[in-house]
């Protein structure tokens, strides 16, 4: 694609902040329409000629503008202008309000699910797993392949329990970050963010015992409710604030709840996150009625906000709040690295981490240590982020274009998946066999509710990089869709 020649203004090379000048300038020929999003920006280097100013001066303008969302980065490519969402479809419904818990039953549909998703020959809009080559973790392997050549011996040990030291202290050091104080004691490495949330459920409750969840939910978590024996009590939840207090309130004003299970920021699937003066107000009720909340942060450093929206635990209320997190969907799902932050019940945590699974690989985290302490992680952050929303919106137009006049779609500010809900007599789980058929996989939308709700819906991964591979299946599931309503 050709670029565009930033020209029709000069910048003033006798002002104090050159960049953010070159930035304006950019960013007014975007507003009129002189810069398309999808166009390429001229060089770094080309752009210090023209506007006779030095190439750190271009590049921090460029780097400004990708940090705020406007241009896009595209290795060994150039930056690009972002896409827009359309948004022309509207929101999901909120779903209707419960009125007992219910048991979960749900581990044989998300084993089919995970084994068609993990298929390299279908076109992977199924699991929320970001693809490697989009991640491009090249220096963290690195990272891994010379403390293995250098220090092979000394690693090859049983990590302690708690985990690698620099790499808890590093963890504690980003949460400073959000706002919350954290001692590297505090950190408690695991294997992903799933065995945090075993550990966190499997310490505040036993077998029978009821656990509030956002609905729809991540099936992950549904599947570790199903395991531990434990009910879920679906709140309902809106596609863009989140969870809904007073429904929770009626709950624990009449039924015995053991732990409140949350995402953090952008639930998986709806991608909704709740404002912080609505965070601050859930963890108020939480405190005077004794319920401990378990939060999962894994998309909380996919924003695409210029700040990072805090957890539950960087506010005041956080006291009985156990923070769970990983690096999986933001930089090394292979590397199943996670962590848990448990507060008042970091004992019994690790009475349960000891006896389940003792500890973690060291290699892995001595690597990650070193990748997070060079700085690298921010700059990676900084580029998979617009990265993550232009598929986003890829998806979003592409949906708009194909899929049924009456879909409504997701607007996520954070993380890369989208949820879409059609009309209620349609049938995403008899699509999903089809689709798998026309080589395709997605997630039904059945698979996000204990009760086995949410059949007219399903959920689309945007984490693999955009390609014509994707934009067909996406395309050819709309056309499916558009079929089956047909009839």
């Amino acid at each position: 694609m050709a670029h565009s020649s930033v020209t029709g203004a000069t910048v003033d090379t006798h002002a104090s902040y050159l960049y953010e000048q070159l930035a304006e300038l950019i960013v007014g020929m975007i507003e009129n329409g002189a810069l398309e999003p999808g166009m390429r920006l001229p060089s770094v280097r080309a752009v210090s000629e023209e506007h006779r100013i030095s190439i750190a001066t271009a590049l921090q303008a460029y780097r400004l503008l990708e940090d705020r969302g406007v241009l896009v980065a595209r290795p060994q490519s150039g930056f690009y202008v972002a896409a827009k969402h359309r948004g022309t479809l509207a929101l999901p419904s909120t779903s209707r309000p419960r009125t007992k818990a219910s048991t979960v039953s749900i581990s044989g549909a998300v084993a089919t699910l995970l084994e068609h998703a993990s298929n390299s020959r279908l076109v992977p809009l199924g699991c929320s797993v970001p693809d490697g080559a989009l991640l491009q973790s090249k220096r963290l392997d690195l990272a891994l392949a010379r403390a293995a050549r250098q220090h092979g011996a000394r690693y090859n040990v049983y990590c302690p329990p708690h985990g690698e030291p620099h790499l808890r202290q590093e963890i504690a050091k980003r949460a400073m970050r959000f706002g919350h104080a954290l001692s590297p004691d505090d950190v408690l490495v695991t294997n992903g963010c799933t065995e945090a949330l075993v550990l966190a459920l499997s310490t505040v409750a036993q077998r029978g015992d009821t656990i509030a969840v956002e609905s729809p939910t991540y099936f992950g978590f549904l599947h570790t409710l199903e395991m531990l024996g434990l009910k879920a009590f679906e709140l309902p939840t809106d596609a863009v604030r989140g969870v809904d207090i007073v429904a929770l309130a009626r709950l624990l004003e009449t039924e015995t709840v053991a732990a409140c299970l949350l995402s953090s920021n952008f639930n998986n699937p709806l991608g909704s996150i709740m404002a912080e003066a609505d965070k601050r107000a859930l963890l108020a009720l939480l405190a005077r009625h004794a319920v401990p909340l378990i939060e999962d942060d894994v998309y909380g450093d996919i924003h695409f906000a210029r700040e990072r929206p805090k957890p539950f635990i960087a506010l005041d209320g956080g006291a009985n709040t156990i923070y769970c997190s990983s690096f999986s969907k933001s930089l090394a799902p292979g590397y199943r690295i996670g962590w848990i932050a448990a507060g008042a019940y970091t004992q019994q945590v690790m009475e349960r981490k000891l006896a389940f699974s003792l500890c973690g690989p060291m290699l892995p985290q001595v690597a990650l240590a070193d990748f997070l302490a060079s700085g690298a992680y921010d700059a990676h952050l900084r580029r998979i982020r617009p990265a993550f929303e232009e598929n986003l919106s890829r998806m979003t137009c592409t949906i708009e274009a194909s899929f049924p006049d009456d879909t409504k779609v997701s607007r996520p500010a954070g993380g890369f998946v989208l949820w879409l809900e059609l009309p209620k007599r349609f049938d995403s789980r008899a699509l999903f066999d089809e689709a798998l058929e026309q080589g395709i996989c997605f997630a039904p939308g059945d698979v996000f509710s204990a009760g086995r709700r949410f059949r007219n819906c399903l959920r689309l991964s945007a984490g693999y990089e955009w390609s014509e591979r994707i934009e067909s299946g996406v395309r050819k599931l709309g056309r499916l869709a558009r079929a089956r309503l047909a009839h």
